[in-house]
């Protein structure tokens, strides 16, 4: 009997929007002030501008292989063929992870979120609906989800560029701001020198900037699921890109010249502390209602991104074939759903050991988008050499990576040097304690568990030429 595929109903406008979703998140709208106390204000909008080009230098490598090679779970495939079986098995495990830990604490943000207009409703029912909700849209059919994360990430969008029209008019005078006082211009973007912690700050915020920026290597994974990959994948990589250093940049440097100084570093959402400056009534509320749809996308798109990623991995053998079971709509729901396991597993110990399990995942997590980028850039490398040393014509290649191999060097150090850089701040310090042990421990995992995962695959061979 012949097996489900996976269908390719996602379009252009889907796979820029997923991309988008995964990136504007909780991180954007509610860390951003912590990284303005640390960094400073041209630290901060410098710190963002040098992620921006490692994202982008990361995603053009990214293209090559995915146009060339559109698979589901597409970079931990290009990591076993190009790097190694063990990296792409401990690639795979690491995105994973991020994605499930990040469900965990989504689901209970959400339902404090709530609270605010429902006080007497507790938390849990409200994650709870919100987990059968995302449940719902991941199995049903990949058509469904990718239209729903469009409308969710098109909120999001539109707040962003109403944030940045808006303060830009108050930064020049054209509104006026709630206090009566002046319009700042540029001014505020100097107080307390240029870097009042240094230089130094800027490389130490680097790992948590392209935290911010993670979710832009979705659309590597959604490209196995693309209409026309060829076509879709380029323009989604072009245009999100682009929009990306818009939205982030431009809101970065709004928020670095309208956020009051009392302001950096606090639990609010510094979006909420400017926009009441401008003036916007109920900006709270507002804010509390995108804050909400931030996190319902990113929990969305991130059951979306592990699911694929644990069917990639079972697809392979390089587990149990029982994830790789597709539906007649072809998702894979097995997948799904236990990574929605994986979530509320993450969302218990965020309440019953957050000083020692829930801090280990998300330390891991925190390191492994990183990582998967770095394991990009050198699929990249890898493969373009293999492609040219096997006799096939560059000119073949649909998508090419410019400048290589200027490109996918420069991408693998600009991440790692992120990596060096946490090993000097003590509160990140501890991403490097959990991250490296458990990158140890998926290479010993795979080594003693390689030839079983060899006998398996050749067992299917078998059974699919007889």
């Amino acid at each position: 009997m012949k097996e489900e595929t996976f269908r390719r109903k996602m379009e252009s406008r889907h796979i820029v929007m997923l991309s988008l979703g995964g990136v504007i998140g909780t991180g954007l709208f509610l860390s951003t002030g912590y990284t303005l106390e640390q960094a400073g204000r041209i630290g901060t909008i410098l710190s963002y501008l040098v992620g921006a080009l490692a994202v982008y230098l990361v995603m053009l490598c990214l293209g090559e292989l995915a146009v060339h090679m559109p698979e589901t779970g597409a970079f931990h495939s290009y990591a076993t063929k190009y790097i190694g079986s063990g990296t792409g098995y401990t690639v795979a495990w690491l995105y994973w992870l991020t994605w499930t830990v990040a469900l965990g604490s989504e689901f209970t943000a959400a339902g404090l979120l709530m609270q605010r207009w429902f006080p007497d409703v507790p938390v849990w029912m409200f994650s709870g609906v919100f987990v059968v909700m995302i449940l719902g849209i991941n199995v049903l059919t990949v058509r469904l989800f990718a239209e729903v994360e469009f409308w969710f990430s098109a909120v999001k969008v539109l707040t962003i560029l109403v944030f940045i029209v808006l303060g830009t008019a108050a930064i020049v005078g054209f509104l006026p701001l709630a206090d009566g006082s002046q319009a700042p211009l540029l001014a505020p973007l100097t107080e307390g020198g240029l870097f009042p912690n240094g230089a130094f700050a800027i490389l130490l915020t680097m790992l948590a900037v392209n935290f911010a920026y993670s979710g832009t290597e979705l659309i590597g994974i959604a490209a196995g699921e693309a209409v026309d990959p060829k076509r879709t994948v380029p323009l989604a990589i072009r245009t999100t890109i682009f929009r990306l250093v818009l939205f982030f940049v431009g809101t970065i440097i709004v928020l670095a010249i309208l956020l009051p100084n009392d302001s950096k570093g606090v639990l609010e959402s510094p979006f909420v502390a400017v926009f009441e400056r401008i003036g916007l009534p109920f900006a709270a509320d507002i804010m509390n209602f995108v804050i909400l749809t931030a996190i319902l996308s990113a929990a969305n798109s991130g059951l979306y991104a592990a699911s694929r990623m644990l069917w990639s991995l079972s697809d392979q053998r390089m587990i149990t074939p029982f994830f790789s079971k597709l539906n007649a709509s072809g998702v894979p729901t097995r997948a799904v759903c236990f990574s929605m396991l994986g979530g509320l597993l993450a969302l218990f110990s965020s309440v019953y050991a957050p000083g020692s399990v829930y801090i280990a995942l998300v330390s891991i997590s925190g390191l492994a988008v990183v990582v998967v980028w770095m394991s990009i850039s050198a699929s990249q490398f890898m493969f373009r050499r293999r492609y040219l040393q096997e006799g096939n014509d560059l000119s073949d290649l649909v998508y090419r990576t410019p400048w290589y191999p200027l490109v996918p060097i420069v991408s693998f150090l600009m991440c790692l040097a992120s990596l060096i850089g946490i090993a000097f701040d003590p509160t990140q310090r501890v991403a490097l304690y959990f991250g490296v042990p458990f990158i140890a421990l998926c290479y010993v995992v795979h080594h003693l568990t390689k030839k079983s995962w060899k006998r398996s695959v050749e067992d299917v061979k078998e059974k699919q030429s007889s």
